[in-house]
């Protein structure tokens, strides 16, 4: 159960018990592939740019603009996290100018849309809500219906990865 702990630790001991049970018998990834059967088409970073907009559009209008938007080689899924964001603030002349960035881990290019609108709308809804409180997930359910289904699914999935070392899509 230990494998489970980074991706499943704030989730009940018998969700966990059922992840490893389906892992130990190698049915953890059909049952993802058939609920989730196709990769996405956000292979580029003006695609995922695009993508992430459009989702910002239609649920955070009055939202300050995004900079940039990029798939990152960098981040380390295990160590670290699936998407960043990030403000950077510099002075030019007497003002002060804010950039926004949001950063998906190069994994989500290969997985399937549903994966990769879960975590894009994770990192914006922290353009409004900082902390991962209850306004915080309200927001991501608001974008997002399933959202926290699609967060179970990938960190089941991240497991799965993780112990096999078979990627799902590809």
């Amino acid at each position: 159960m230990s494998r489970l702990t980074p991706y499943l630790a704030a989730y009940p001991a018998a969700l966990q018990a059922q992840v490893q049970q389906l892992i130990s018998a190698g049915e953890l990834g059909e049952i993802l592939r058939q609920r989730y059967p196709a990769t996405h088409a956000v292979r580029s970073e003006k695609a995922l740019y695009d993508y992430v907009c459009a989702l910002k559009a239609q649920h955070l209008r009055s939202a300050p603009p995004l900079a940039k938007v990029a798939y990152d080689n960098a981040l380390h899924v295990i160590r670290h996290a699936l998407g960043t964001h990030t403000t950077i603030s510099r002075v030019q002349g007497n003002k002060l100018k804010s950039k926004r960035e949001i950063r998906i881990a190069t994994l989500f290019r290969d997985m399937p849309e549903a994966f990769l609108r879960m975590i894009v709308v994770h990192e914006l809804a922290h353009l409004r809500e900082r902390e991962h409180d209850k306004a915080f997930y309200q927001l991501c359910c608001h974008m997002e219906r399933d959202y926290h289904q699609l967060e179970f699914d990938l960190r089941a999935y991240l497991c799965w990865l993780e112990a096999t070392g078979q990627a799902l899509w590809s």
